[in-house]
Parts: C-alpha cells; sequence; structure tokens
C-alpha cells in the first residue's frame, strides 16, 4: 500500500513539473510574441515618420488667394504647410498700385527692401521638395519672399515656385528668388489660377517630372 501511495505521489509530482514546463513555454511564447509586436509597432511608426512631412509648401498671401492654392497643393501632395507672416501686415491702401507713394508700390521699387517676418521660423532641413508660392507684385516676387529665402538654407532640396497673379506669368520671380536664396536646386515653376481645383494642381504637379 505505501508502494502504491509512493507511485501515485510520484505521478502527481510528475505530472505538475510538466505542468508548469509548459506554462513557461507558453509565457516564453506569449512574451516573444509581444516583443515582435512592439517591434514591429516601431518600425511601423518609424517608417511611417520617415515617409511623411517630406514636403513643404511656403507661402505668403496678402489677400488670400495665394494662400487658398497653397493648401489645395497641400492636399494633393500631403505636404506640411508654412505661411509666410509680415511683422507689419499689409492693408488695402499698402496694396494700391495705382497709387505712387503706397507701401508696396514703394517696396518693389527699390530692390533692396526686405520686409521683416512675423512668427517662428521654420527647419526647412528634412524636406525634399519645397513649393514657394507668392502673389505677383508689380511684375515680380514680393520683397518678403526675398527676405524669406535669404534668411533660410534650402540645402539640396528641390524647389518649384509659384505664383498667382491678375494675368502676369511667373517672369523672372522663380529665378530671382533662386540667386538670393544661393541654396536648393530651383524648377521654373509656373503660375496658377486662384481657382485651380484639384485636378488642375494634379496635373501641373505630374508635368514637373520631380
Amino acid at each position: 500500500m505505501n508502494r502504491m501511495k509512493r507511485f501515485a505521489l510520484l505521478l502527481l509530482v510528475l505530472s505538475l513539473l510538466l505542468a508548469l514546463v509548459g506554462c513557461g513555454s507558453k509565457e516564453t511564447e506569449n512574451e516573444a510574441t509581444d516583443q515582435n509586436n512592439e517591434t514591429a509597432q516601431e518600425e511601423q511608426s518609424t517608417s511611417d515618420v520617415d515617409a511623411a512631412g517630406d514636403t513643404l509648401v511656403v507661402y505668403f498671401s496678402a489677400t488670400g488667394t495665394t494662400k487658398g492654392v497653397a493648401q489645395t497643393i497641400a492636399s494633393v501632395t500631403g505636404a506640411d504647410t508654412y505661411e509666410i507672416l509680415a511683422a507689419e501686415p499689409y492693408s488695402s491702401a499698402d496694396l494700391d498700385y495705382n497709387d505712387k507713394e503706397s507701401r508696396t508700390t514703394k517696396e518693389q521699387n527699390d530692390p533692396s527692401v526686405r520686409p521683416e517676418i512675423a512668427g517662428d521660423s521654420i527647419d526647412l532641413s528634412k524636406y525634399s521638395a519645397i513649393y514657394i508660392g507668392y502673389p505677383i507684385w508689380w511684375g515680380e516676387e514680393p520683397r518678403i519672399m526675398d527676405t524669406f529665402v535669404e534668411d533660410n538654407d534650402f540645402g539640396n532640396a528641390t524647389v518649384i515656385p509659384f505664383c498667382t497673379s491678375g494675368g502676369s506669368g511667373i517672369g523672372n520671380s522663380g529665378k530671382n528668388l533662386e540667386k538670393n536664396a544661393g541654396s536648393g536646386n530651383w524648377l521654373d515653376g509656373g503660375r496658377l489660377s486662384g481657382g485651380a481645383s484639384e485636378d488642375e494642381i494634379q496635373d501641373w504637379i505630374d508635368g514637373l517630372d520631380l
């Protein structure tokens, strides 16, 4: 009888040991699975960060027309946006091109003027493509655009200038900005209608051969 009890006790101990080994293996397997999932999530998160924020749309818009086009470009490309704001906002009187004494007339007649920019600056180093938009004033880029390009390093980014205007083309404004910037790989860019649709913007982008 004692022998049978000892045998039964031995079987019970062996069963408990096997159960503990099985649980330990299952826990190890679960931990490994959790670690793999965490690693995959981290890799996915890193991939998302690397894939996003590669394109930027910079724009100056005194009346809102260029802003609308810039936002459409950002929507089509998934780009970040940065608005250039004048430290001294432009009033309607400032924008009166019929007035020889208006602020913008004086600025555009003096290529050395550099209006001050308000707000935080931006680091362009993480962007490989930068759209830069502005209205055409007196056949050229607003002087505040020269302020911006001279104050920032475009590195090796591809820079695509675009403008809005009542009828004038982009003219030499893109070349002027490229010269003043001294960095970046500038394309010719072009003029876009203030009411350009997403499809029209996409067709324009497709034609850039980026």
